[in-house]
């Protein structure tokens, strides 16, 4: 019996998606469920199998953020008094519902981040600048600190996100179940016309590689004038690579936001796709372009380990190697034959160690020991 803590799950963040996903994949039999969320703000409301909803008022800004983990606060300690729950399970970030989190009720936390990581202090030395003052990230290492203290459990995506989780000093269970996707909705198309080269798709953000991709762009259509590159995403640094690219506008479409459900026409018009993000908990869209028998060419970063394989289900350059990154993207293009197959292994790949039936019941477990 758990109650599932997260109030934006009508949102469009991965985090959302990570929870859909889990929820609609969950095995029969499974314990009760109770998902406490915001309200769904025009969106059809959810619903799942054996799943209660319950939505509470969740408003704008940092206070409506205050009163809304008030307000969910009272309800954990109801359902765990009436023994209809033994675990809270918290997403996170965002950091502030867990500091109000009842401290007698049993904590599964599932980090799909990490500030160490987003802020870049992961790697030394960092790749991109911080996106925080000093000050405002003392306070947020602060909060993890007083989170971590409290968990009874930890879940992480990837074994980067483990060892950020062990940085902070926590000695308890921690175990890593990596996010998915569901072959069964993005799974390509018969004979769908390949238009697109090369397909970056998520946040464009200085964190995510904005600037790197800008690069690696420049030269793909050095090396090939023809090629032809699609950016799907937004984010703060849009003006930015807009203004960059501008040149450039023949051989590359900027989407701006894209819908979810518009996402798998994109992967199936592409050949090839790519990535210059510096920080992920694990990339969703990585996942549903392998599973669309994209190969991936990505930095070699250890959130990737164990998923993009190199030669095998893609290929990973040094982070910043613009001229390497490039230069194997074109090998992919000029050798059809050799990014079929890595496209083939990592559907392969998708479908044994990364498909969300199995994951799911995988999670489950951590609630049963």
């Amino acid at each position: 019996m758990i109650a599932i803590v997260y109030p934006q799950v009508y949102g469009v963040g991965g985090i959302a998606r990570y929870l859909d996903s889990f929820l609609s994949n969950l095995p029969p039999g499974h314990p009760q469920i109770y998902l406490i969320t915001g309200d769904p703000l025009g969106n059809t409301p959810k619903c799942y199998p054996g799943v209660e909803i319950i939505h509470l008022n969740s408003g704008f800004g940092r206070f409506s953020l205050l009163n809304w983990i008030w307000q969910a606060r009272r309800i954990l300690c109801r359902l765990y008094a009436e023994k209809k729950i033994a675990w809270v399970n918290l997403h996170w970030p965002p950091l502030i519902p867990g500091l109000f989190l009842p401290k007698h009720i049993p904590l599964v936390l599932t980090a799909h981040t990490t500030y160490l990581g987003m802020s870049g202090r992961f790697n030394n030395p960092p790749h991109f600048e911080r996106p925080w003052s000093r000050s405002s990230l003392a306070i947020k290492s602060w909060m993890e600190h007083q989170i971590f203290s409290r968990a009874a459990k930890v879940i992480t995506l990837t074994e980067q996100g483990a060892q950020e989780v062990l940085a902070y000093g926590y000695a308890g269970p921690l175990v890593v179940i990596p996010n998915g996707a569901d072959p069964q909705l993005f799974s390509p198309g018969p004979a769908t016309v390949k238009d697109i080269d090369v397909l970056f798709c998520g946040r464009i953000e200085r964190r995510k590689g904005s600037r790197a991709m800008v690069e690696v762009c420049r030269r793909l259509i050095a090396l090939k004038p023809d090629v032809k590159i699609c950016i799907v995403g937004y984010g703060d640094d849009d003006a930015w690579v807009n203004q960059a690219l501008t040149e450039h506008n023949q051989n590359v479409q900027l989407t701006g936001k894209v819908a979810f459900s518009e996402m798998h026409r994109y992967y199936d018009h592409s050949r090839i796709y790519a990535s210059t993000s510096y920080y992920e908990g694990l990339p969703g869209t990585c996942l549903e372009a392998m599973s669309m028998k994209l190969p991936a060419v990505v930095w070699d970063l250890l959130f990737y380990r164990g998923l993009v394989n190199p030669g095998v289900t893609g290929l990973l350059a040094t982070a910043n190697d613009y001229d390497v990154m490039a230069s194997q993207i074109i090998e992919l293009l000029n050798d059809p034959g050799k990014a079929r197959r890595m496209g083939a292994s990592g559907r392969d790949l998708l479908q044994h160690d990364y498909n969300w039936t199995r994951l799911s019941a995988k999670i489950l477990e951590v609630f049963d020991t």
